[in-house]
């Protein structure tokens, strides 16, 4: 008896003992308990120990047996755990052994998106574009798009404006690259770059109010990077968006915010004399007038060569801009209507405000200057004089190489081109009223002063 109750009283004690040491992989919890949760702790030691100086190779067995069998406990399993295993993709030659690394580490991204994805700070959105992020590096041209894709829309889906910026700006790179390898995905990628461009509004805004002028800058750099590689995407072009915007236009006539968003879209990729930008400026500027708007229908209303018209909306759009390169663009636009309609003075004026709004742009120089080269024989009498037109025209080439790189070439090719219509060293010599470096005013509308040469 004495025998069969000890061995009852040992069994027992065995059963508890076991109970009370387990994984907290196992029960769910943080540590585990009984033995095993003295063993996770110690684990978890060691490994950040060795993992704090980069001493990888003697953290890694250490930092495993945790992550294996604690792995809710601590998100220092990953900020280590993401170290080590890049170390580790980094030590090997092999191919085939480096691949499984990489997938290897994936999956510690994957885990920490288990057991600390509802992290308020570094949540599911922040991990998963870490994670894109390595994976594109480590990867380079043998990259799934389609598989980055995934795993970005899903964060984007979730999280929508309140998502991490990088997961945004990953999440339009890899819906490029799927376009890239299926042409179809062209109307998804726009649909992409329209939702990626109000997130990036909204956490602009969020960050104005909160007065991060570190995040304004961060999330404005992405997004100005979306829409660079979106006008460049070949997606753009504007037969695409009339077939995509065609019918969405005509059943959001009456939604102010979708018409605006796509009045942007237009101009951005420079579909603004096409009859969808005219149909979305229509409607819009029923509901509340803006820049767009009323720039779609001066637009519209130049190619039904209603010119007073024309010039009446595109100065409302002017006046309703606070974007000084659009400010610019306007001027021009009016200032090349007045050129066609021979009104040499108000183009120039355009031009001169034009410049004004936007003092890098170049090219109302270049039309300032083409029209006093092509009017040159009406500013006088004297033939030799009327050559004297030529130095003005030049003047704005040279105004507009100065401050315009883009139109550099042109304007060199202007200014050579219009060099040769100079007056002679014997014209100047034999005319009484020029003299080299010193001024003379041309005639005409052009009423303006150069330096002879």
């Amino acid at each position: 008896m004495k025998i069969k109750g000890f061995l009852v009283v040992a069994g027992i004690f065995a059963t508890i003992a076991s109970a009370s040491a387990q994984k907290g992989v196992d029960n769910g919890t943080r540590f585990g308990s009984g033995e095993d949760s003295l063993r996770c702790l110690t684990n978890i030691s060691l490994a950040t120990s060795y993992a704090k100086v980069n001493n990888f190779s003697d953290a890694y067995p250490f930092w495993k047996i945790a992550y294996d069998e604690c792995p809710a406990s601590t998100k220092d399993l990953y900020l280590y755990g993401v170290r080590i295993v890049n170390w580790q993709i980094s030590q090997e030659t092999d191919p085939a052994k480096q691949a499984t690394l990489i997938d290897d580490l994936m999956g510690v991204y994957d885990k920490r998106v288990k057991y600390f994805g509802d992290d308020p700070r570094y949540g599911k959105d922040w991990i998963v574009a870490r994670k894109a992020q390595d994976y594109m590096r480590l990867k380079g041209e043998n990259i799934d798009p389609k598989l980055m894709y995934g795993w970005l829309g899903e964060a984007v889906s979730e999280y929508k404006d309140k998502t991490d910026p990088l997961a945004v700006s990953l999440y339009m790179f890899a819906s490029y690259k799927v376009m890239e390898k299926d042409e179809s995905h062209k109307g998804k990628y726009v649909e992409d770059f329209l939702e990626s461009s109000k997130i990036f509004d909204a956490e602009i805004e969020a960050a104005k109010a909160a007065n991060d002028e570190k995040e304004v800058s961060n999330v404005e750099a992405m997004k100005a990077d979306i829409e660079r590689n979106f006008a460049g995407s070949g997606a753009a072009d504007c037969e695409t968006l009339a077939r995509i915007y065609g019918d969405k236009i005509e059943q959001s006539k009456d939604d102010i915010k979708f018409l605006k968003e796509t009045l942007v879209l237009l101009r951005r990729v420079q579909c603004q004399d096409s009859e969808v930008f005219f149909k979305a400026s229509e409607y819009a500027h029923r509901i509340e007038p803006t820049a767009e708007s009323a720039l779609g229908m001066g637009k519209q209303s130049l190619k039904n060569e209603d010119f007073e018209l024309a010039e009446k909306y595109l100065l409302e759009a002017v006046n309703l801009s606070t974007e000084t390169d659009v400010k610019g663009d306007i001027y021009y636009s009016l200032a090349l209507m007045a050129y066609n309609n021979k009104s040499y003075s108000k183009a120039r004026t355009y031009c001169l405000q034009a410049v004004e709004a936007d003092p890098a742009k170049g090219t109302p120089y270049l039309l300032i200057g083409n029209m006093y080269a092509a009017t040159a024989n009406s500013t006088s009498d004297d033939p030799v004089i009327r050559k004297c037109a030529f130095y003005a025209a030049v003047d704005k080439f040279e105004k507009a190489r100065q401050v315009d790189e883009s139109v550099s070439a042109e304007a060199g090719k202007l200014i050579s081109s219009y060099r040769q219509y100079f007056p002679t060293n014997e014209e100047i010599f034999m005319h009484p009223d020029l003299e080299k470096g010193k001024a003379v005013t041309i005639g005409g509308w052009i009423g303006e002063r150069t330096i002879v040469r």
